[in-house]
């Protein structure tokens, strides 16, 4: 398992060349929208925000916004260390704050979380490619973490764990 400056050394060391992937087929906007997708989800939105961790401490005064998941997610579960699953969901819990604190803001004349809806959808129709790039780059941040953490899969819920699963051994023929 890689400490949190190897993670933060090997991200932003990968996110130019990651970006320069980019170029040939969106350009500069491409090569800079997937670099810094890169760098916000290698250092700002890391698998390991579910633990004091470097990533918890740049959100600053903000960082409260991630307490409820850190008392909701265990470090290093499907939740948090899988492919896919992680990401989304770190996007998907913080969807969920910014649209509560919307609701909250309403009458401070923050926009509605419909009104913030739409514009994402306009956004995405829009800029349909470098949406797409920003997806992947936050991902593919999130799959170097894994990776340098020596265990891409995940460990399987406590449940789970309880059971054991074990292969049918063959009996060999007579």
């Amino acid at each position: 398992m890689a400490s949190g400056r190897a993670h933060d050394r090997a991200t932003r060391l990968l996110a130019l060349p990651f970006g320069l992937v980019w170029w040939p087929w969106l350009g500069w906007a491409g090569a800079v929208t997937a670099a810094t997708a890169f760098l916000v989800g290698g250092l700002l939105l890391s698998p390991d925000l579910d633990t004091r961790s470097n990533a918890i401490r740049r959100w600053g005064p903000l960082r409260l916004v991630w307490w409820p998941y850190r008392r909701l997610i265990v470090h290093r579960s499907v939740l948090s260390h899988s492919p896919l699953l992680g990401m989304a969901g770190r996007l998907l819990y913080l969807a969920t704050v910014v649209l509560a604190l919307c609701l909250v803001g309403q009458p401070l004349g923050t926009p509605t979380p419909s009104q913030l809806l739409t514009a994402l959808q306009q956004l995405w129709r829009q800029q349909q490619p470098l949406m797409i790039t920003a997806l992947v780059g936050l991902e593919a941040s999130s799959w170097l973490h894994l990776i340098q953490d020596g265990d891409p899969t995940p460990r399987r819920p406590r449940l789970w764990r309880r059971f054991r699963f074990r292969r049918q051994r063959k009996r060999p023929r007579r």
